[in-house]
């Protein structure tokens, strides 16, 4: 089977599980049930092609399919965000906060970051990608360590406030917001649209893709802006969630056996789907909510990022 024909099979696959996600056992009051299901599917969908599509972008222009965007510090600004206002202004306002607000402005806060962070490394010419990444990782474990430090200091009650926000959750969709990240998604993916015909050139490394005229730090810049926002309207939208981006685009390479990113891109996207709305069927159908998505995702992510390691170990 070709790469188009298993694209073509993950997209049917796909559609087939949201069908049953949406009308698997819809009860009698089927309007409120399918209402409330649909805006969660178009989350989950929104969330799983984001991660995707940042993930497998950033992996080309790093050459590394180890690596997530999260290693720029992204998630743990967001925590950071949300420690910051419980600790100034207190749990209420978080909660009382107009959820469209709050998700400018943790967006705006997260954009604003990796903006300052490239203008700065950036700045002189002779930096490369590889220093980006080692500061994003400092900044990372320093917003972490001063998310802990705050919340160390805060009342038990607004501390649980604060926990609630470092995990990914599906079940507190504010549906409000879907319209902005549905908007703020399809304007990164248009001006994505221009640079989408470097990518099987720059997975071939950085003299390869200088030698065949690509002018390489231009167009990284540019990819890393989009792999930056569509990170930050995904964690913004539900919480943070490690492991997906790793997971889904490791297994859409092994699946699709293919260089070319157009299919990578969209398999990727339908291999998210599949894994979050299945993975959320099983949550709420079998496990009765006892667990969380974001719970299973970031174990069964974290044992194949080992695997890969231990994979990674042995060819050399």
């Amino acid at each position: 089977m070709g790469y188009k024909a298993k694209t073509g099979l993950l997209a049917i696959l796909s559609l087939i599980l949201i069908a049953a996600f949406l009308f698997y056992d819809i009860g009698p009051n089927w309007e409120y049930v399918l209402e409330k299901r649909t805006f969660k599917v178009i989350a989950i969908v929104l969330t799983g092609a984001a991660i995707a599509f940042s993930t497998v972008v950033f992996q080309t222009i790093t050459n590394n399919r180890i690596l997530t965007p999260s290693i720029l510090g992204l998630d743990s600004l967001y925590l950071l965000i949300q420690t910051v206002v419980v600790f100034i202004f207190g749990s209420t306002t978080l909660t009382k906060m107009d959820n469209n607000v709050h998700f400018l402005l943790t967006v705006g806060l997260m954009v604003l970051f990796a903006g300052v962070l490239y203008k700065i490394l950036f700045k002189r010419n002779d930096q490369n990608i590889y220093f980006l990444l080692l500061i994003g990782l400092i900044f990372g474990t320093f917003f972490e360590s001063f998310s802990s430090f705050m919340q160390v200091l805060i009342d038990p009650n607004e501390f649980q406030i604060v926990q609630d926000k470092m995990f990914a959750s599906f079940n507190n969709i504010k549906t409000d917001l879907l319209v902005l990240a549905s908007v703020l998604i399809l304007l990164v993916s248009l001006y994505f649209a221009s640079f989408v015909k470097y990518l099987d050139v720059l997975a071939l490394g950085r003299d390869q893709a200088v030698n065949l005229g690509v002018d390489y730090d231009y167009v990284v810049k540019r990819l890393l802006v989009v792999v930056a926002i569509l990170i930050s309207v995904a964690t913004a939208l539900v919480g943070p969630i490690t492991f997906l981006g790793l997971l889904v685009v490791n297994v859409t390479y092994e699946f699709l056996k293919t260089y070319r990113h157009t299919y990578l891109i969209f398999g990727s996207i339908f291999i998210a789907i599949i894994a979050l709305v299945g993975g959320q069927l099983i949550v709420e159908r079998i496990f009765t909510f006892s667990t969380t998505l974001s719970v299973i995702i970031n174990f069964i992510g974290g044992v194949y990022f080992i695997y890969l390691l231990l994979k990674e170990n042995k060819s050399w």
